[in-house]
């Protein structure tokens, strides 16, 4: 098939693991080749590769449990007293491996559309069909994954 380099490109900004992203990639073209019989429109296919591919990548990264907690984030935001040094964050925000680090210890339904949204260019409603969740979902998911992210940045 034709889309696997692009789904491998796509897994690989949604892992860190180019070996993870490789089998996220493969595991979807298998499984449509498997359930090719019942896709109804070809058109369809990108579309459905890419909702397998997303869905794939978050079953497998919920196994990780060296994740931000959303609850301790979203406490320290609302705190008037809390506050990041945005010299750090821009800082670290240049160094590609601190943002990757950073990234990764987002919890994957918070990474992935942060990461689908502003690295990959997927606009939210993309991102709300391919993770199968509604619209406002999506946008609070964005929300919070940002914050989480320049969190995860100001800290050492």
């Amino acid at each position: 098939m034709d889309e696997l380099p692009w789904l491998v490109r796509l897994a690989t900004r949604l892992v860190r693991d180019a070996d993870v992203a490789e089998d996220c990639a493969q595991e979807t073209i298998v499984s449509a080749w498997r359930h090719l019989d019942e896709l109804r429109d070809a058109g369809a296919l990108r579309a459905w590769l890419r909702r397998s591919l997303v869905n794939r990548v978050i079953d497998r990264s919920r196994r990780t449990h060296d994740e931000l907690d959303i609850e301790g984030v979203e406490a320290d935001w609302r705190d008037d007293a809390w506050t990041v040094q945005p010299e750090r964050v821009i800082e670290r925000l240049d160094v590609r491996d601190e943002l990757e680090d950073a990234l990764a210890r987002l919890p994957v339904s918070y990474r992935v559309p942060v990461v689908l949204h502003d690295a990959a260019a997927w606009t939210v409603p993309e991102i709300a069909e391919a993770m199968g969740i509604g619209l406002a979902a999506a946008k609070q998911r964005l929300r919070r994954g940002r914050m989480m992210l320049v969190s995860a940045l100001a800290q050492d």
